[in-house]
């Protein structure tokens, strides 16, 4: 169930020890332009009503700028501006929610979990046993005998009622000791009332009493909170996962040569830390010296070892492999590729999609007209029968038939299994309205470099190379880092014959110039000012001597796997796949003519991919944007719904609402298929949770529903909405790889082909 409960677990651990202001401060990040955020754990949040009065409380507070709830991990994140830390612990205990700072080592399970699954066996014990004598009871038995079984079902109802109870009655009483009601408010008075009146009627030697009705609603009660808990620990494990592939520390390397081993918390961009072969890599840096392989697949999904060398780049989470590394911080762990992936992965059921917020809207309304309801029909029955007992009877069925648990699972319980699939998938989702606007989509645009290609160029190999001018070309390439540079770098093997310049500069956007010692000038870059002579329309990457062309070099850049396939699948749902790069048009229209995509536009700027979306926007389009690198993420920011590869630039990532951790671009149609069934799956548990109500609360309202049956029926209607979502994990959406597109590639020659492909992020 999602209604609120205290922890009563919490009574086997270790209180937390108060947290003072500065502990606060101390324990906050640092955001820039002076926000700063901190992480507390609320352990007693368990709904949807929790959720809004936290949020809403804290979001009061001065400063405070944001204030977002995760259920699975009952973490609060506020963000807040100002030197002063606001109020939040004092804040929160007012409103009855003891806080502590996060540790990340909480979500690796669910205390409270385990304490579930006690009460549910007392309270699963209580019932079945008066089940059993009321069977007798029911099947006629001497009044004799009939006042004994009740007497013995009481008995047997106590373990249930002060034990298993307490996860209700703690909670509704919290909540009114702090002038406020929840979700347990009326389900504790409609089991109160049951065992109360069945006490009184068995003292008065009644024919029948509820015993079974009250320990069976708590019995199925606790059945539908385990079912959410152990969906809500699945997705602890997906976080907790990731959170373990850090390691708790780390060995520093100091400036006399000694080693120091620090906490992760500790480890501050650049220093030096030794890196095992075995271990893996603890915070985001770069290769200072050594050579190795690292596994990268929780970064690319890639299963491959890549090797690394001085300078490389490392992400927290590789696995080294082969050899021993030095490198060189530079992020704290707080702010690693590895945590960011875990703050996606946590906030991924947080969100306030419309879905949820009319379902936060429902059970705030429900206490107040529920309890009105009741009222009402007690108050009617009364006068029309003169009948309390009765009327009592019908008031109690009504309060517990209409708990609208299956109405608070119906959004939670599909983000959560949604955001697992997705997660299983290599895909990152930030929250759940990211995944309801994904589905209303109705056009996708790509950026080409790094996003529908891998942003890694390669020198064509049918390009016919003088072997002289290929060993000049290599020592000039082997100076630059730039993407051509590499490409001309790796094929010839650097500086093979060791070729020495007296002057080598490089100049932003045409090329690197070089002097050799008899005074020869060679250039290496666009033509036209690499080679003064050349009359071709300026396309293409050339090395010249003195303005003359001694090579022609052509490059291509690969697709993503499944780029085919991908595009193919967002056609066939109806989607108009574009294509908006800053590269040069030639090629452009060659990847564009590879994948079948008519609609694409070449060198634009960020000014210009933005114009675009926004005119589709005005068009009445919903366009999903699909790209990297600092100069998409205004587009990704601005676009309807994004996504980025996981080797996107910071900045991209973090401006997109979906991240694929795998090259593949299939992620783009699985995530659409996903998050479609998603908004399907949320729609049918609104209408069952809707139905159930319509069909449950006028026949309970009319007497022809006691106690025990709707208990029973309240139960199911919850069942059914957990098991509704989990077809969504059982599902295949999106996995199918439909016939590549019969788009005939282009085949381009020296003069057509593209000058100088992008590095990610730039195209």
């Amino acid at each position: 169930m999602t209604c609120c409960a205290v922890d009563a677990a919490a009574a086997a651990r270790p209180l937390q020890a108060p947290v003072s202001r500065e502990e606060l401060e101390l324990a906050s990040r640092d955001l820039g332009d002076g926000v700063r955020q901190v992480d507390l754990a609320v352990p007693a949040v368990h709904c949807a009503d929790c959720i809004r009065k936290i949020e809403r409380g804290l979001a009061a507070l001065p400063g405070v700028t944001h204030a977002r709830v995760n259920l699975s991990t009952r973490r609060v994140s506020v963000k807040w501006t100002g030197a002063d830390v606001p109020p939040l612990l004092e804040t929160l205990d007012g409103l009855g929610y003891a806080a502590h700072l996060f540790d990340a080592g909480e979500s690796d399970r669910d205390p409270q979990l385990a304490w579930l699954l006690r009460a549910l066996a007392v309270a699963g014990f209580s019932s079945m046993n008066i089940m059993l004598l009321s069977v007798s009871v029911w099947s006629g038995a001497e009044p004799g005998t009939r006042q004994a079984f009740h007497w013995i079902s009481a008995v047997l109802a106590l373990p249930a009622l002060f034990y298993s109870g307490q996860v209700f009655f703690g909670s509704a009483w919290n909540a009114l000791r702090h002038g406020r009601t929840n979700m347990d408010v009326p389900i504790s008075i409609g089991v109160l009332l049951a065992f109360g009146m069945s006490v009184y009627d068995t003292y008065q030697n009644g024919p029948h009493a509820y015993f079974d009705a009250a320990t069976s609603l708590l019995f199925f009660l606790l059945i539908g909170r385990v079912f959410d808990h152990m969906m809500r620990e699945r997705a602890r494990q997906a976080v907790s996962g990731l959170v373990r592939l850090a390691p708790r520390g780390a060995a520093v390397l100091r400036a006399d040569g000694s080693r120091d081993y620090l906490p992760l918390a500790e480890i501050e961009p650049g220093m030096t830390l030794m890196v095992a072969a075995g271990d893996r890599i603890p915070v985001d840096g770069v290769v200072a010296t050594g050579q190795s392989e690292l596994d990268c697949s929780v970064v690319s999904g890639e299963s491959l070892p890549q090797p690394v060398a001085e300078g490389s780049s490392l992400k927290a989470g590789m696995l080294n492999l082969t050899g021993p590394l030095t490198m060189t911080v530079v992020a704290r762990s707080a702010d690693s590729f590895l945590a960011e992936m875990v703050r996606l992965m946590e906030v991924a059921e947080g969100g306030k999609a419309r879905y949820r917020r009319l379902a936060d809207r429902a059970a705030q309304l429900y206490s107040p007209v529920i309890h009105a309801t009741a009222l009402l029909s007690f108050v009617g029955w009364l006068v029309a029968t003169g009948d309390w007992h009765q009327a009592i009877t019908i008031a109690i069925a009504v309060l517990i038939v209409t708990c609208p648990c299956a109405l608070g699972l119906a959004v939670p319980i599909v983000q959560v299994v949604a955001a697992r699939r997705l997660f299983e998938n290599g895909i990152m989702v930030k929250d759940g309205s990211a995944m309801e606007r994904m589905a209303e989509i109705d056009s996708v645009a790509f950026d080409k470099t790094g996003t529908l290609t891998l942003g890694r160029l390669r020198l064509d190999e049918d390009a016919a190379i003088d072997p002289a001018a290929a060993r000049i070309a290599a020592a000039l390439a082997a100076t630059s880092n730039h993407p051509a540079s590499r490409a001309i770098a790796d094929r010839f093997g650097g500086n093979p014959a060791g070729i020495v310049f007296t002057r080598v500069t490089e100049l932003p956007g045409q090329g690197i110039e070089a002097v050799a010692r008899d005074g020869a000038v060679y250039r290496l870059g666009r033509v036209g000012w690499a080679a003064l002579t050349d009359v071709s329309d300026g396309a293409g990457t050339v090395l010249g001597r003195d303005g003359r062309v001694l090579a022609r070099f052509a490059f291509h850049d690969d697709l993503r796997p499944d780029a085919r396939e991908a595009v193919t699948a967002l056609r066939q749902q109806g989607l108009s796949p574009l294509m908006l790069s800053g590269d040069q048009l030639p090629a452009v229209a060659r990847v564009a003519a590879e994948l079948g995509i008519g609609d694409y536009t070449a060198a634009m700027l960020p000014a210009d991919k933005l114009a675009r979306i926004e005119a589709l926007a005005r068009d009445g389009h919903r366009t999903l944007m699909v790209g990297d690198g600092l100069n998409d993420s205004p587009v990704l920011a601005a676009a309807h719904v994004s996504m980025a590869p996981a080797t996107a630039a910071d900045i991209g990532r973090k401006a997109a609402d979906f991240v694929f951790l795998r090259p593949g671009l299939g992620a783009v149609p699985l995530a659409l298929a996903v998050s479609k069934e998603a908004g399907k799956l949320i729609r049918q548990n609104f209408g069952i949770s809707i139905l159930y109500n319509l069909i449950a609360l006028p026949i309970a309202i009319a007497g022809f529903v006691t106690p025990l049956v709707a208990a029973l029926a309240m139960s199911l209607s919850s069942i059914v909405v957990v098991a509704n979502a989990l077809r969504l994990r059982a599902g295949r959406g999106g996995q199918t790889k439909p016939e590549a597109p019969g788009a005939a590639a282009v085949t381009t020659t020296p003069e057509t082909a593209a000058p100088e492909a992008r590095a990610a992020g730039r195209g």
